[in-house]
């Protein structure tokens, strides 16, 4: 995992994204962040485990399901799979040591 700052996301809401193997910030002074880099590494294992390319596609997927179902492009984003566990678990640092393979499949309800 690389941690590098991104000019490119200077004139977004993103704050952070991972694609694999990078973490890119918005902000330099993010690498302090834990709760985000944990977000962020989180990402990274979900990556991993659909071999990078099928991580994207069900991203992708997912959230123009959600987003024909909720109407709402914030609402979309923050129900796909992959956030949801990302957010209920980006707290836990300890959380990536015990996740069991394709964690995010548990929170794909809803």
């Amino acid at each position: 995992m690389i941690i590098a700052r991104q000019k490119l996301l200077k004139n977004t809401k993103i704050n952070a994204i991972a694609l694999f193997p990078f973490i890119f910030l918005k902000n330099s002074e993010d690498r302090e962040n834990q709760v985000l880099i944990n977000h962020e590494k989180i990402h990274i294992r979900q990556q991993l485990e659909l071999l990078v390319i099928f991580f994207y596609i069900w991203y992708i997927a997912e959230f123009c399901y959600r987003f024909l179902k909720l109407k709402n492009r914030f609402l979309a984003y923050r129900n796909i799979s992959f956030e949801r566990e990302a957010y209920s678990n980006e707290s836990d640092f300890n959380y990536l040591t015990n996740r069991k393979l394709w964690g995010f499949w548990k929170y794909l309800a809803g």
